[in-house]
């Protein structure tokens, strides 16, 4: 029997190894250029006139959203078989235009390709103490709003990266904070190393415990992306009765851990945390505001 509806076992194999995979052109590039052009609108930056793009990189506010389902119909169906079906998944899942630009982070600086001495190493997740089972990030995504070439700003991922994140949650059932990750010794054990590069339209869609980091744009060109995660309706469960009902996502964690099942608790109450991030957003939004006047609805 078919366990997955769209994805081949192929792609989940690669999934189960690697971390990722991608949705080639789930979205029109029309579309991609419709927000992307707005967006410069949005931050007062003349899209011809690079003199004007006062910060290096910079994560907008989102205004608008998009429902998956209809905005991306292929992606959507692949992560339903990553994370065991849509009836495991918190609807609806939205992709916004909350940008992520990098239009010339660290381009003073000689190129470096990823690797353990990359800054800015992370998982993602600034609103919520992490467990292992989390459900807040079932998946996590790329949305690829532009061309992404080599030394583009394309983002560095750690593909072998489950396995010491699980490590490190297990290890931590009281859970971990945000700030209290020490993501310099997690990726120090990794050498699978990736550095995205892509075109409009793509999503990769990513395993919640892969670290991965910004990386310098010495392109000229603005980068456009966004990284939605997909949340679950219950936390992962890593001791089911039937092993067929594990989802990639859940598989992906146990083989980390190098078991077949566990039974895991949390030994802390789950906290939501909220983050600067949201503030300095907000402030963002208010400005965009008085710039466009009613040009924005939240």
């Amino acid at each position: 029997m078919k366990r997955y509806n769209v994805l081949s076992e192929a792609q989940v194999r690669h999934f189960l190894e690697r971390g990722h995979i991608i949705i080639h052109e789930a979205f029109p590039r029309e579309t991609a250029a419709l927000w992307t052009e707005h967006s410069f609108s949005r931050l007062g930056y003349d899209p011809s006139d690079p003199a004007t793009w006062q910060q290096p990189i910079i994560h907008m506010p989102t205004v608008h959203r998009f429902d998956i389902c209809e905005f991306a119909p292929d992606a959507w169906a692949a992560a339903c078989d990553l994370m065991g079906g849509a009836d495991r998944i918190r609807q609806p899942c939205m992709i916004g235009d909350g940008f992520i630009v990098n239009f010339r982070w660290e381009a003073d600086r000689p190129w470096q390709p990823p690797s353990t001495a990359s800054p800015g190493w992370h998982k993602d997740g600034d609103f919520f103490r992490h467990f292992l089972d989390s459900p807040e990030q079932g998946l996590l995504t790329l949305v690829i709003w532009s061309d992404i070439a080599h030394r583009g700003g394309g983002t560095y991922i750690a593909c072998d990266s489950v396995a010491p994140v699980a490590r490190y949650l297990a290890a931590r059932p009281e859970g971990v904070l945000p700030n209290d990750f020490d993501f310099r010794t997690l990726v120090s054990g990794c050498r699978d190393f990736l550095e995205y590069k892509g075109q409009t339209g793509d999503i990769v869609l990513i395993h919640p415990y892969i670290l991965h980091a910004s990386s310098q744009n010495l392109s000229g060109i603005p980068r456009f992306l966004t990284n939605p995660p997909f949340a679950l309706k219950e936390p992962m469960n890593f001791n089911r009765a039937n092993p067929d009902d594990y989802s990639p996502v859940e598989l992906a964690v146990l083989g980390g851990l190098g078991v077949e099942r566990l039974d895991f608790l949390p030994a802390a109450p789950r906290e939501r945390v909220y983050p600067e991030r949201e503030r300095i957003q907000q402030k963002m939004l208010e400005e965009e505001r008085a710039r466009l006047g009613e040009g924005i609805e939240e």
